[in-house]
């Protein structure tokens, strides 16, 4: 393929992209999910504390993690993200919470694990839900009272059963759970019993025979995920680490939009005076590069917006920030380009020799440069909590974005127009006026003679 046919494809590509993001992302406000800090809500992230005799490890967080989302779940709020931030936090974003109060009152609650009578249950509702195999029943305060607490247990454990090879989970208790559990065991044969995490049930198994020694399998045709949940649910009765708020933030819905409109507006503002500068400095090469902008702009746009359905993405300030901040990276390596194109004119080179070979040099130049900002970027994702996270992300999506704008676009382009345009009207595209255009190779045989 020849380089003609290599740009006219990138550039076909490119308009490809540019039609489907717009599909993507357009009416954006519908299409872009927006944060916490932009439509309003609560912001809390909860960190966990270690003790003399217990430290912060992944299998306690794992247990912490349990007890916030059934937490949560009380509350009854939509859109809820819940995220482990480093080793030893956890990140709650409630969007759109009307009782701020309730919710921080609810999360800064004691996880509570207790083993309930399902036919002393006085919730006919309740109780039908639970025998018809429904998950995740929630009991009402006043409704139910547990026969024994989980801080009696000791340990629970996945194992697999010999005769069914299935998965089961095994728990055991101190000597005064296996007391509790052996006479409500040996009274309840073939009852169900409710293990309830905060007010909702996880779990809800049949006594199959009494239990007399405290240890105790739990079987139910469990897949890796529900038996690694309900074991973890059963060491929660204990959690020996404290969660602490180490940071909460409530937003109102009209601040939000507020500074919404106050990002746009700076994001917009910045992207016209980059405009203006390019198109004063460069003249038509300007244009070209506003161009780029634009195209960088609805590829960006069209990533959140796919981001954004899969849940990936909540647009924040941080965020605008990060948005703001790559337009000038975008506007930089546009610049790099133009430079380096008009420098190697200068220095004798024909338009098409300086577009080809001056683009190249530019954008391994740029490249550079910005790969270490993405390194930052990563990093900063990597341990950063909170929506700090937000910047970092859209800074290295905005920095993906400008190394495919400037191999898909910007140097096709240039090369583009250097084949016929640009030698034709120096002045307009802001190139020295003297231009050194290729000559026809000699033809062979002796020359005229005057």
């Amino acid at each position: 393929m020849d380089p003609k046919q290599r740009n006219a494809l990138a550039l076909a590509v490119i308009a490809l992209l540019v039609i489907g993001s717009w599909v993507l992302f357009w009416p954006p406000q519908a299409k872009i999910t927006q944060g916490l800090d932009i439509q309003g809500g609560l912001s809390v992230i909860l960190t966990a504390r270690e003790t003399s005799s217990t430290a912060v490890t992944n299998d306690v967080m794992d247990r912490a993690e349990i007890i916030v989302r059934n937490r949560v779940d009380r509350l009854g709020a939509s859109e809820v993200s819940i995220q482990r931030q480093g080793a030893d936090s956890i990140l709650v974003q409630m969007p759109g919470l009307k009782n701020a109060d309730e919710a921080l009152q609810v999360l800064g609650s004691t996880g509570q694990l207790e083993f309930v009578d399902v036919a002393s249950i006085n919730d006919t509702t309740a109780v039908a839900a639970i025998q018809s195999g429904q998950d995740k029943v929630k009991l009402k305060d006043g409704t139910y009272t547990p026969f024994m607490t989980g801080d009696v247990v000791t340990n629970a454990v996945i194992s697999t059963d010999s005769k069914t090879n299935q998965l089961t989970v095994d728990l055991s208790m101190n000597p005064e759970g296996t007391k509790i559990w052996a006479d409500y065991t040996t009274s309840h044969v073939n009852q169900l019993v409710a293990i309830v995490l905060d007010g909702i049930i996880q779990s809800a198994p049949s006594v199959n025979e009494p239990i007399l020694g405290g240890s105790t399998s739990i079987s139910g045709k469990f897949t890796p995920a529900e038996a690694k949940n309900l074991k973890t649910v059963l060491q929660t009765g204990a959690l020996p680490v404290t969660l602490e708020f180490s940071e909460s933030r409530v937003v109102g819905p009209t601040l939000g939009q507020d500074s919404l409109r106050q990002g746009v507006l700076a994001a917009g503002v910045g992207l016209l005076l980059v405009a203006l500068y390019l198109i004063v400095f460069y003249r038509g090469l300007g244009v070209l590069a506003v161009s780029a902008l634009v195209v960088f702009a609805l590829v960006f746009m069209g990533i959140l917006a796919a981001l954004s359905s899969f849940g990936a993405f909540a647009l924040s300030l941080p965020g605008i920030a990060g948005i703001v901040l790559t337009i000038g990276l975008a506007a930089d390596s546009s610049i790099l380009i133009l430079e380096r194109f008009r420098e190697e004119v200068r220095m004798g080179r024909s338009v098409r020799q300086a577009a080809k070979s001056g683009s190249l040099h530019a954008i391994w130049t740029s490249v550079d440069a910005d790969l270490v900002t993405f390194v930052s970027a990563m990093m900063l994702f990597s341990v950063a909590i909170g929506p700090v996270r937000g910047f970092a992300l859209t800074l290295m999506i905005g920095i993906g974005c400008d190394i495919a704008m400037m191999i898909l676009y910007k140097r096709p382009a240039l090369m583009f127009l250097a084949e016929n345009v640009l030698a034709k009207a120096p002045g307009f595209w802001g190139i020295p006026k003297v231009v050194h255009v290729e000559q026809a190779p000699a033809t062979k045989g002796g020359g005229a003679r005057a």
